[in-house]
């Protein structure tokens, strides 16, 4: 059933999971030659999923490359919406942005260098969409930098985050050989520090 609240049925989770498959291997192979170098039927052969069953989770590779921009903004716009609305101190709440967006960077680095070099093979609208909600998810940065900094004027705050997303979105590409838990702890370091943020007491 396709019913808001109905059962999830063993169909509905293989769709979904088939669904999520094509779009794993899309990150993949759309970062390693390029959107216009990779055919559905190459996703579908690297999913798993053979010939006109790609078909019918995406109609066109475009719809691929929508689902996964569009996806992934609205994951960090709803994720970062969720880490303020449960940390109520403003310090506290920046911390754990910057570790939420480190987290995101390191697992979707293939998924950055799509954006950063697909981005205008997007249709107008889906292009559009993208934007509105990285507009919105650097307003949840700047509303949070706002409450830590009530004099600042917003349009330096907002460089700042965007600042900050260029240094943490930047790096998984260039540290790959590198412990991950290292990475992490450098970028949270110092994505705090171009914030102006606070930094926790050594040791």
């Amino acid at each position: 059933m396709s019913q808001q609240g109905a059962p999830v049925t063993p169909r509905d989770r293989a769709k979904a999971d088939r669904r999520a498959s094509l779009l794993d291997a899309a990150a993949r192979l759309f970062a390693e030659r390029g959107f216009d170098r990779v055919s559905l039927e190459d996703l579908g052969s690297a999913a798993g999923v053979s010939g006109p069953a790609v078909y019918r989770h995406f109609p066109a590779k475009q719809a691929v490359l929508a689902a996964l921009l569009v996806g992934v903004s609205e994951n960090l716009h709803s994720g970062g919406t969720d880490v303020v609305a449960r940390t109520p101190a403003a310090a506290d709440a920046l911390a754990a942005l910057v570790a939420f967006h480190v987290d995101f960077a390191l697992a979707n680095a293939d998924v950055i260098r799509v954006q950063d070099r697909d981005f205008d093979s997007l249709a107008a609208d889906d292009r559009h969409a993208v934007r509105t909600l990285q507009r919105r998810y650097v307003d949840v940065w700047v509303d949070t930098l706002s409450r830590l900094s009530p004099g600042a004027d917003r349009s330096d705050l907002r460089i700042r985050a965007q600042a900050t997303f260029g240094l943490i979105n930047s790096t998984p590409h260039t540290a790959r050989n590198s412990p991950r838990s290292r990475v992490r702890a450098l970028l949270e370091e110092m994505a705090l520090a171009a914030l102006g943020a606070p930094q926790p007491p050594a040791g």
